[in-house]
């Protein structure tokens, strides 16, 4: 990934209310189409303009060619607050994440935990990240629902790492189990990312606890009861189950690898 500043430049009067609410409203619209990353954006008056520092998931990704019909209406905003169109300065690569995929995919994923910034849609051969705006709109025109599921799956998994109250329990359940509200919105985004992609996409089913290591091999899927979905080798390192007419992958249980 890589980090940009975006600079909003007045052309007349303007207010700083004014100014403010069109900026928030390009920022949000450009991160629900996935062209950047993150949920906190701190803007900066000085020296006569705005400033805000991004991340964004490669060097093009506010190319006008991935904007959505809701970034290029927030363009407009931005000239009825009378401001000029954004200019963005490319700082650097961010050494602390990953690089986006380049690479066409055999299969993806959908996939993420709560220390992952970036997309949540995994190239399946190579576990990087295929930036959501390089993918046809999953609803509404953006990719705002795939956003949303990623911010409230990494939410439930930080309450499940940090294993000090009761809502622990409830959170692992969410991102754990076939039968949470969880998995069957992630299910149902997956199955949509397929159906636009024509690629085959699944669903990361997170595995934790068990009784013991020969009872998390002997595991069936959880959503069809088939005992054929275990794998010789684990693809990725970390993947050992896939059951391929459900469309999910798992891991053997964190407490006995």
């Amino acid at each position: 990934m890589f980090v940009i500043e975006l600079r909003f430049e007045p052309f007349a009067d303007t207010t700083i209310s004014a100014a403010e609410k069109a900026i928030n409203a390009h920022l949000e619209a450009l991160r629900a189409n996935g062209q950047i990353l993150g949920r906190e954006f701190a803007v900066a008056f000085n020296d006569g303009e705005f400033r805000v520092r991004l991340m964004v998931p490669e060097k093009t990704s506010l190319a006008n060619r991935y904007n959505s019909a809701w970034v290029k209406a927030t363009l407009q905003g931005l000239t009825d607050a009378k401001l000029l169109a954004p200019r963005d300065k490319f700082i650097g690569q961010d050494i602390n994440s990953e690089v986006s995929n380049t690479d066409d995919p055999s299969w993806q994923v959908l996939y993420t935990s709560y220390v992952h910034m970036c997309s949540p849609l995994r190239n399946g051969d190579n576990l990087l990240p295929i930036p959501l705006y390089q993918i046809p709109a999953t609803f509404n025109g953006d990719h705002k629902r795939v956003i949303k599921w990623q911010s409230e799956w990494q939410a439930c998994d930080e309450l499940q790492m940090a294993a000090a109250t009761k809502a622990e329990f409830a959170a692992l359940e969410e991102i754990s189990s076939v039968h949470s509200d969880m998995f069957r919105r992630g299910w149902d985004l997956r199955g949509r990312i397929e159906y636009l992609t024509k690629i085959p996409t699944y669903y990361y089913l997170y595995r934790v606890g068990g009784e013991s290591l020969q009872a998390e091999k002997s595991r069936v899927c959880p959503k069809c009861g088939s005992a054929d979905w275990a794998l010789e080798t684990p693809l990725l390192d970390m993947f050992h189950f896939r059951c391929e007419p459900c469309r999910i992958v798992s891991n053997l249980s964190w407490d006995h690898q």
